[in-house]
């Protein structure tokens, strides 16, 4: 055996065993007299190596060739630390394994390392790109592991969860057939059937659906899934899904069903219980109170609309705003009013000018008074009505958005997530969780002058609101649900249509004709036909989750081999040309822009 135990295993309870352990070189420290010591390290940990050059050695003086990152095997002889000349433990509390060190016997060297461009475990990080470009050195990373096995643990008790449950796992094709809907496919050209395509899929969305037609009553998949579209730091063009399904289900069973799945992440990787049902909240109250569809719940800071109370103001932009249709909407900062000087207001002003406001109007609270360049446009009684109104006491700082809510709430949202981070509002080790209902069905696309799906276009409709799909679309709720975690949506889902008459209904508020209903989603459509029953399910982003669980808020880190912003593979010079054979296989004949001249 290369390895008898690992170098994160070894204890006091065994000292005095001879063990053999591999792994790569962490830290190399020469002592002099013939006296080194190394750790080694493998993704268990770190043990300590003591190599005494003299007669009882038998690896003839190699250990002083060792340099980082090499891959070694030492046999050795497991020793209490002891102490110093001074009578002081040798222990380092910091290692698990910190309490022994292994004496060397013998040594292999299984190859030896080039000098690396940065070493795994340094204090400072080098940029990202570099990171990626050698990801095989960026996941010795002691971090980076840590993000792995957390990755798996969530995967096994999923599997573990919905096996108890009597799901199936059961998976569905990579190619598929392209649904224009949503982001941009990945497209993947058939060589057998000429100027045909296949689409990587952005979700198994209609092939569970048909396997609900079929029968498969639970269903789940950890799904890979493919989006081409712009990247952020929580995005990736392929990502991984908690995918499920259910049939003869209400929205209430789906919610049950996540609630005991997200108790169980909590339980197993935290040790925390946490209380069920989880909270729910409408669409329509989280954009007023937060102004986003997917707040963090792990603080307060709820948006104000004082608009009653400055109508009427001398304050020109409250009152044309208010007066245009608009409203004034703020939040309050507690205790912020001494920790941001008027410069880096100015700069939280440029922030929100990013999400389209034009201006951030703010207060400190002194005295029982608003303080600021525009409090003298607001009468004393304004400034007593709007302190009550937002709750605020002396030295908290209130901002406010003047604008339409297509600004104001974006807008304050952002601001209020940047402020809970920066004033420390939140403990970063909590799971928040809560469920957002009753989404809007449609949106109305003012560039194409017509209604769109605000989730998909197979979500089904509020019983009450049927007769609304006529006389007011833009009320209509849908059968849809996001579960938000930490300020993110790490899942969504839906009750799903299952009357074809119904779905054909949809289509037509959709301007979708018959025609294109089924050139895009025909074997769905088809499939509604021969029986099928009512049902429902829901996606949770696996990699967000791991990003929740690790505190990182960057997705590149938890995915093993991620892209760049650009959707670029540093490590393996994806995407790349292909031969000219390849193309002619595939009856595909390039256009590119002529080159620039040198």
């Amino acid at each position: 055996m290369h390895r008898t135990k690992t170098c994160g295993e070894l204890r006091a309870g065994d000292v005095g065993e001879t063990v053999r352990l591999c792994g790569w070189v962490e830290s190399y420290r020469d002592h002099g007299k013939g006296l080194l010591f190394v750790d080694l390290r493998d993704r268990y940990g770190k043990t300590q190596i003591v190599f005494k050059v003299d007669e009882e050695s038998s690896y003839s003086g190699d250990a002083h060739d060792l340099r980082k990152e090499d891959v070694i095997g030492v046999t050795g002889v497991v020793r209490d630390r002891g102490v110093d000349g001074e009578g002081k433990s040798l222990t380092n509390p910091k290692l698990a394994t910190g309490e022994i060190e292994v004496v060397a016997q013998d040594l292999t060297v299984f190859n030896k390392s080039q000098p690396p461009p940065f070493e795994p475990n340094q204090a400072e990080l080098p940029n990202e790109e570099l990171r990626l470009k050698y990801r095989f050195l960026d996941l010795r990373r002691t971090k980076l592991q840590e993000n792995m096995r957390i990755r798996h643990q969530l995967a096994k008790i999923t599997r573990d969860y919905f096996n108890d449950l009597d799901f199936l796992e059961i998976e569905t094709p990579m190619l598929g057939r392209s649904t224009p809907e949503g982001a941009r496919d990945y497209l993947v050209p058939s060589r057998v059937h000429e100027g045909s395509f296949y689409a990587l899929p952005q979700s198994p969305q209609i092939y569970k659906q048909i396997l609900m037609v079929a029968g498969y009553d639970r269903y789940y998949q950890i799904a890979r899934c493919f989006r081409d579209e712009d990247l952020r730091a929580d995005r990736q063009p392929e990502f991984t899904q908690i995918d499920l399904e259910m049939a003869f289900v209400e929205r209430d069973d789906i919610f049950r069903i996540i609630d005991g799945l997200v108790a169980a992440f909590v339980k197993e990787i935290q040790g925390k219980e946490m209380t069920t049902p989880l909270p729910r909240f409408s669409h329509r109250e989280v954009m007023e109170v937060y102004g986003s569809d997917k707040p963090d719940l792990r603080y307060g800071m709820k948006l104000v609309d004082i608009s009653g109370l400055v109508a009427d103001s001398d304050f020109g932009v409250f009152k044309n705003t208010i007066s245009g249709g608009g409203r004034v909407r703020g939040l309050n900062a507690k205790g912020a009013a001494d920790k941001y000087s008027r410069k880096n207001i100015d700069e939280l002003t440029a922030f929100v000018g990013d999400y389209g406001a034009r201006g951030l109007a703010f207060f400190r609270v002194k005295e029982g008074a608003l303080d600021s360049p525009i409090a003298k446009f607001l009468s004393a009684e304004k400034h007593a009505a709007i302190i009550e109104a937002m709750g605020a006491e002396n030295g908290d700082l209130l901002f406010f958005v003047a604008d339409k809510d297509k600004v104001s709430s974006p807008a304050l949202a952002a601001l209020r997530s940047r402020l809970g981070k920066e004033l420390e509002l939140f403990d970063p080790t909590e799971i928040n969780a809560a469920w957002v209902i009753d989404f809007p069905l449609v949106m109305w696309n003012e560039d194409e002058n017509r209604w769109d799906a605000e989730h998909h276009p197979f979500c089904s409709v509020v019983e009450e609101d049927i007769p609304k799909l006529t006389e007011d679309p833009a009320m209509v709720r849908a059968q849809s649900y996001d579960l938000i975690v930490n300020g993110y949506e790490a899942a969504s889902g839906s009750i799903r249509i299952h009357d074809p008459a119904v779905q054909q209904t949809i289509f037509d508020l959709l301007n979708i004709s018959p025609e294109q209903a089924e050139s895009r989603f025909g074997f769905l459509l088809e499939a509604l036909r021969y029986g099928a029953p009512p049902h429902g399910g829901i996606a949770l982003g696996l990699d967000r989750w791991v990003m929740m669980f690790t505190g990182d808020d960057n997705i590149r880190d938890v995915i093993a081999f991620p892209k760049t912003q650009k959707a670029s593979d540093l490590l393996s010079g994806a995407p790349a040309e292909v031969d000219d054979h390849q193309l002619r296989d595939l009856h595909i004949k390039l256009n590119l822009p002529p080159a620039p001249p040198k």
